[in-house]
Formats: structure tokens, C-alpha cells, sequence
């Protein structure tokens, strides 16, 4: 791994634990949006490791859940909170002060399509981009449903 990745990594794991405490210390007042959209956090164990890692992330309220896409801005490599939240079927989610466990469904190409094409999109136009500059990697979402304790 080179020096440049390390440092990349370095980068985004410590703004991503800013970003986590401003939110859960401001109870979503600060970092609850980004780019107009709300912000949800989501805890998931990482799949080999076990550890438990939690993530901001844009969503979309979608029947009665919460829908979230592994765009990463586009990135060409997927961010590993999908595949971990994938793996898990269960994970923790925090919207301001509200803490929940919820169900994570990830629907087939299909399904996927619909709801990038139908929710998606029509909600955050400048979603497409992301697809454009992913280099192929096509973008996915989960549905995460709360789960009533």
C-alpha cells in the first residue's frame, strides 16, 4: 500500500470520526446535511474484524424506511459500510437523537434500478454524476428498516 492510500485512508477515517461526534454531540444539528440532504449515522461490524465502525451517510425516507447509496461521491471503489452492512443484515442507525436497529435489504439490479431511477434521482438530480464519474462501478442502495423492539 503506498503512502498516498495510507494517507487517503488516514483522512477519511478521522473526518469520518468528526463528522460522527459533531452529529451525536449536536444531535444531528451539525452534519445532519450535507448538500441539502439528510445525514443518518449507521453502525455496522466490518466484516472480517468484527469491529463495529459507524458511518454518516445521505439518505432518502422511503416506505416507511430509510434508503442509503454506496456512491461515495462517485468513487470507483465501493465504500466498505455496504458490503459490512450487506454482510450483517442488521445494523444500528441514529437520526438526530433517535437510535434504531434496522433490518438492511439490498434489492436485485432490477429493484436497484427502480428505486435510482424512481426515488433517487428525482430527489438528488446530482446523483447522476456520481454514476458518471464511478468509472463503471454501478451504484447500489439498501433499504434499512426499522427493526421495532
Amino acid at each position: 500500500m503506498t503512502v498516498r492510500v495510507r494517507l487517503q485512508r488516514w483522512a477519511m477515517r478521522t473526518t469520518n470520526r468528526v463528522a460522527v461526534a459533531l452529529h451525536r454531540g449536536s444531535g444531528g444539528s451539525i452534519g445532519g446535511t450535507i448538500k441539502g440532504l439528510p445525514v443518518l449515522l449507521l453502525t455496522a461490524p466490518g466484516r472480517r474484524t468484527g469491529v463495529s465502525r459507524t458511518v454518516p451517510i445521505v439518505y432518502f425516507e422511503h416506505d416507511g424506511g430509510y434508503l442509503v447509496v454506496n456512491s461515495v461521491g462517485g468513487s470507483p471503489v465501493a465504500p466498505a459500510w455496504f458490503a459490512n452492512a450487506r454482510a450483517a443484515s442488521r445494523v444500528r442507525v441514529e437520526i438526530g437523537r433517535e437510535s434504531f436497529d434496522a433490518e438492511v435489504t439490498v434489492p436485485d439490479a432490477a429493484g436497484n434500478d427502480h428505486l435510482w431511477q424512481d426515488v433517487v434521482l428525482p430527489r438528488a438530480p446530482f446523483f447522476a454524476t456520481y454514476q458518471s464519474k464511478a468509472h463503471g462501478r454501478t451504484l447500489r442502495v439498501a433499504l434499512l428498516t426499522p427493526l421495532h423492539e
